[in-house]
């Protein structure tokens, strides 16, 4: 059994302003995100740009805040919303949707890839190794806030919180979405693939490993399981991407498109 060591959700504190380890992790993230995409831009052959980088890294981190922060009011914390509409501008106080983001991530990349001549196909293939960092991230600042716990445990490496022994789901995601996730997904790219065969391994990889940490993952309090005493709501919006994955590498072995990342 591991204690919790109760960590202060604030990082740092000058006066009236206070910046949350939460709302840092983000800033690694995206930090993060444009370091790999200008190094995979450098790689013999790539149609990529510096400048290219850096606007698709811009266009994205709109995406994810405002759909990350939309997809959970209204999916997860409608009723905080309703007690204090305010709540929505507080991202740094937790409270991010990965499905939301995703799809505030797709909408705004495809804006991109409209802009700029290129299939979105294409530019989402370029940016699925670059979530991964900042899904670690992310799961990490969880666990500063000391939210979203698994069920009762007895495993030796379970964290004593509020008087029982838990699951760190929060960890399990970390390792999951996040080290396991980008070490198969960078390697997966390294090299030239069938058009649309990095996304659609990215959603099912993703989609695999929500669905898993999921089953040991107490539901959110407001919403509780929906059906069968198991599913939650991040399963339910995980199927979906799953389905999707498998259709786009399935179309993507058959077709074998040549992707416009490289020249």
């Amino acid at each position: 059994m591991l204690i919790y060591p109760e960590i202060d959700p604030v990082a740092l504190q000058c006066g009236p302003v206070k910046i949350h380890w939460y709302g840092l992790m983000y800033v690694v993230g995206f930090i993060a995100a444009w370091w790999l995409a200008r190094r995979r831009s450098k790689a013999p052959g790539s149609t990529w740009k510096p400048v290219d980088v850096d606007d698709v890294i811009f266009f994205a981190a709109i995406g994810v805040i405002a759909g990350g922060r939309l997809g959970w009011i209204f999916v997860y914390g409608f009723d905080r919303l309703v007690a204090d509409p305010l709540a929505i501008l507080r991202v740094w106080e937790g409270g991010m949707s990965f499905h939301g983001g995703l799809a505030g991530v797709m909408t705004a990349v495809a804006w991109f890839a409209q802009r700029r001549g290129r299939k979105i196909a294409d530019v989402f293939d370029f940016t699925v190794p670059l979530p991964a960092v900042g899904l670690f991230a992310g799961r990490i600042g969880n666990f500063i806030n000391g939210e979203l716990w698994g069920k009762p445990t007895d495993v030796p490496w379970g964290f004593l919180v509020g008087g029982d022994v838990r699951h760190a789901t929060q960890l399990y995601e970390a390792a999951l979405e996040g080290i396991v996730l980008f070490t198969l997904i960078w390697w997966f790219t390294s090299k030239q693939r069938p058009r649309l065969a990095p996304a659609g391994l990215f959603l099912v990889l993703y989609a695999a490993f929500r669905i898993f940490v999921e089953l040991l993952r107490l539901p959110d309090a407001n919403i509780g399981y929906l059906a069968f005493g198991w599913l939650t709501m991040g399963q339910l919006l995980s199927l979906p991407m799953m389905i999707a994955g498998l259709g786009m590498l399935t179309w993507a072995l058959r077709k074998k498109q040549r992707s416009g990342n490289y020249a």
